[in-house]
């Protein structure tokens, strides 16, 4: 008898379902407690963050958990049609968790101290800042020597599931079917040709994502960052199928030829990006992607999607350092993608994620 059977093939669908859910209330619990914790200590050591933030009133509270729900719920149905294996639900980094989860609480006081006194562009002296944008040098999330250490890219992943409660992954998960989609239009190819990009694929997440719904199509990545470059190559390299290859690149300057790539992907980007920059980054995206190609953005909800969440949104900068994160949700991003030459242009807002696809012209 053989044993080659997927989670599908073995378990009923309701008994997967349930264990997914249960699964998604334990992270949400987790990250509750982790998170309450972590404001009792930062309003002891770092008092000055109190004074920027203002509570959210129930109704906000209830409104997000109804929007986390219908988020997992359209995970678990896009799983369940066959967009990506039901088994990618399930698909955690459990070991990275176990291993570094000490790390961000040993983190905690360097944070407490860049908050304090105001150091947003610290930087350890081995770290090399030569060659990067300006823009780039900061402490985004007070993460420790920002984008540009081994320390930073082993705890991103895990410190955003913790800030979106247990859901970036469900909210990565938003651009597989959009991208299928897209890559219809050139099903006449054999797989192995269809060709798609990540911009600023950081530590390969949404990359592992993409390939366990199209195991066949060639996957390319670009960031600036080496450190997670090389987290990504990691990651990467423990799954099947081909190898994506990763380039160090600027999204402002992607090393590729016209029309080369059949889909393009952004996800937790442009929320970090001056507005400018945002527009030249749409752009190279159209340049390098094929007419009839699809590209995908994936970023924070802005407050033209939920005016009744404005208080949230303007907390977010308030306790991470996000310098462009208040332009950014009050950028017109469709009229971006318009200046750009994208066309039949969507959105979409699953939980506190939107989503942008527009399609380059034949």
């Amino acid at each position: 008898m053989s044993s080659d059977y997927t989670i599908e093939q073995l378990i009923p669908k309701e008994i997967t379902k349930l264990a997914y859910q249960t699964i998604q209330q334990g992270k949400a619990s987790f990250s509750l407690g982790h998170q309450t914790l972590s404001n009792r200590l930062t309003s002891i050591f770092a008092p000055s963050q109190d004074k920027k933030t203002k509570p959210l009133s129930q109704e906000t509270i209830e409104k997000l958990t109804k929007k986390r729900e219908q988020l997992l719920e359209i995970d678990w149905e896009d799983a369940n049609q066959g967009i990506y294996p039901i088994s990618l639900l399930f698909n955690e980094e459990w070991v990275d968790f176990l291993r570094y989860y000490p790390a961000v609480w040993l983190d905690m006081p360097h944070i407490w101290q860049k908050v304090e006194k105001k150091q947003y562009h610290k930087f350890s002296s081995d770290i090399e800042k030569q060659g990067y944008p300006n823009y780039y040098l900061q402490n985004f999330h007070h993460q420790t020597n920002g984008y540009l250490s081994d320390m930073s890219a082993n705890l991103y992943d895990l410190q955003v599931e913790i800030l979106f409660s247990g859901t970036a992954n469900a909210m990565r998960r938003r651009i597989l079917a959009p991208l299928k989609q897209g890559l219809s239009n050139f099903s006449n190819l054999p797989p192995q040709s269809i060709k798609v990009l990540d911009v600023a694929c950081g530590s390969g997440y949404t990359l592992k994502l993409i390939r366990a719904a199209n195991p066949k199509v060639s996957l390319f990545g670009t960031d600036l960052s080496p450190a997670y470059l090389r987290k990504a190559n990691q990651l990467l390299s423990e799954i099947p199928g081909e190898l994506p290859q990763l380039l160090q690149a600027n999204g402002e300057e992607l090393p590729y030829q016209d029309n080369y790539f059949h889909g393009v992907t952004s996800v937790f980007l442009f929320h970090e990006l001056p507005p400018q920059v945002r527009q030249n980054v749409i752009e190279e995206c159209f340049r390098v992607v094929k007419p009839g190609g699809v590209f995908i953005l994936c970023d924070s909800m802005q407050i033209s999607d939920s005016p009744d969440l404005e208080t949230m949104m303007e907390n977010f900068p308030a306790i991470f350092h996000e310098p462009y994160y208040k332009s950014y949700i009050k950028d017109d991003l469709v009229e971006r993608f318009k200046l750009a030459g994208f066309e039949n242009i969507e959105t979409q807002q699953h939980f506190v994620s939107k989503y942008l696809i527009g399609y380059k012209p034949l």
